[in-house]
């Protein structure tokens, strides 16, 4: 195991300084290694886990990285990020800034309708954090984060509010970016900026990156990307109750009532999308609780067992991460520091260091590259914007070559082509393996390391034509696209 660090704060002249989170031994802080590695095993039956980091006590216990994804890399959150913008509220709301009995519509009164509706005029900041805006789904669908004409706000603050807002949960996205926009109407600076000013230089949290809309507002309900080390520590100052290091950076009745019930959203006792919602927190089974986003990124909290795990991933399969967490990990946490057990510990170790995503089968990629070489197949117009395709070589290796809207282009180009959410900082780091199944079929994979998703390209070669099956392992859409057929011009 990695030697302990001493968390401490370094004082530099108007500078403050945090070192990273303290690492210790699993068996001190009463965690036996054999199941931390069980957990850990377990966990790598599921698709596309990225990382996953175990804190108890304090202190880092056990962390894993699945090549090609690393410790330094900023993962995107999609909506763990709510759980951010939460925390900016909570923060602004200490400042005597806004208070959670406040009208949405009194902060923006130059967007608000002519003649807004008994239930808009009554929405409260509190209705906005638990969800509960009282909007209906049909019309929540049609507010939409790109090709708006109007003010994001301002469409927000004209959808038809159909029930008394307090009154029932809808998972609702806009709201949390409505959120954000009052955070920098009352404080001057984006969410982000007003974080990286007040709470992230304390957290040691640094390089992170927020989307903006084009009114430069952080978009709250997603876009946030940090890394796994940063995503713990947010879980464990919620687990310290606001406080950090002996100082309070959160009022400790916003973090108790952030995390409490505050709706109810379901009655299923064995899902753990049915415990109760907070103020951008999901309450979880055995009384804890949790941020989380889209494919698999989490931190989850449970306070009765004193431990934090941050995880990001690119699985569908969201309920088994934590179904894990229940069964393998929960009933190991022992109350009482456990003797040492080197042998357990090597095993975790060499385990934890060894962590890689399945790789492709077959043979190599310039195995039967030549065949095909500088062979250039073109495209009809198609919604993807491919044109052309051919395998070329560059400095004596083969790759694959694409022209995409009158333009050279290459993977990841090709990957932001295809319907994701990927923004250019999150897609800007790719690792991509190529295998052939057989020698008229390859596959190309491409992992977008600071994001959930991995593309997938079968390439067919038949005679004089090619086929290009792209094929993502998560998506808000089909992940399966559009075959598209090229023919062979030289």
């Amino acid at each position: 195991m990695k030697a302990s660090l001493a968390l401490a704060w370094c004082i530099l002249p108007g500078i403050l300084i945090s070192a990273p989170l303290p690492r210790a031994t699993p068996e001190s802080q009463g965690v036996r290694s054999g199941a931390l590695n069980k957990v850990f095993q377990k966990l790598s039956t599921i698709e596309d886990i990225h990382s996953t980091m175990i804190l108890r006590h304090g202190h880092v216990i056990a962390e894993g990285w699945w090549k090609p994804y690393a410790p330094s890399k900023r993962h995107k959150l999609y909506s763990l990020s709510k759980s951010f913008t939460s925390t900016a509220v909570g923060m602004a709301i200490a400042e005597g800034k806004l208070s959670l009995d406040d009208t949405v519509i009194s902060f923006f009164p130059e967007h608000v309708p002519a003649s807004p509706s008994y239930q808009l005029k009554n929405m409260r900041v509190r209705d906005l954090l638990s969800m509960s805006t009282g909007h209906v789904n049909t019309d929540l669908k049609k507010f939409t984060f790109t090709d708006n004409e109007d003010s994001l706000v301002k469409a927000f603050l004209h959808l038809p509010v159909t029930h008394k807002p307090g009154t029932h949960f809808l998972y609702n996205t806009p709201a949390t970016y409505m959120c954000s926009a009052i955070v920098q109407k009352v404080t001057g600076l984006s969410t982000h900026d007003y974080l990286k000013e007040h709470l992230f230089p304390q957290l040691g949290i640094e390089g992170s990156h927020w989307e903006t809309c084009p009114e430069g507002v952080s978009l709250g309900g997603f876009g946030l990307n940090v890394t796994t080390e940063d995503i713990a520590k947010l879980g464990q100052l919620y687990l310290q109750k606001g406080e950090w290091q002996g100082r309070r950076l959160l009022p400790a009745d916003w973090v108790a009532a952030a995390t409490a019930r505050q709706t109810s959203n379901g009655s299923n006792p064995n899902s753990d999308w049915d415990q109760g919602y907070g103020y951008q927190f999901w309450r979880c089974r055995h009384n804890a609780f949790r941020g989380d986003g889209a494919f698999g990124q989490f931190c989850l909290v449970l306070p009765d067992q004193g431990t934090v795990i941050a995880i990001t991933s690119g699985t569908n399969a969201m309920q088994g991460v934590m179904n894990v967490i229940w069964t393998d990990l929960l009933p190991a946490l022992s109350p009482v520091a456990l003797p040492e057990d080197g042998d357990s510990q090597s095993d975790l170790s060499e385990f934890l260091d060894q962590l890689e995503l399945p790789g492709l089968s077959g043979d190599r990629f310039d195995k039967h590259a030549a065949t095909y070489l500088d062979k250039r197949y073109q495209f009809a117009k198609n919604a993807h914007g491919i044109e052309e395709f051919a395998i070329v070589q560059t400095y004596g290796k083969p790759h694959l070559a694409f022209k995409m809207n009158g333009k050279p282009a290459s993977m990841l180009d090709l990957g932001l082509s295809l319907n994701t959410r990927l923004d250019a900082q999150s897609a800007a780091e790719t690792v991509t393996q190529g295998a052939w199944s057989s020698p008229r079929e390859l596959i190309s994979r491409t992992y977008y390391t600071r994001a959930p998703y991995k593309l997938t390209l079968k390439i067919t070669f038949e005679d004089r034509a090619v086929s290009l099956q792209p094929e993502w392992n998560v998506a808000f859409g089909p992940k399966k696209l559009e075959k598209l057929t090229g023919s062979l011009t030289q």
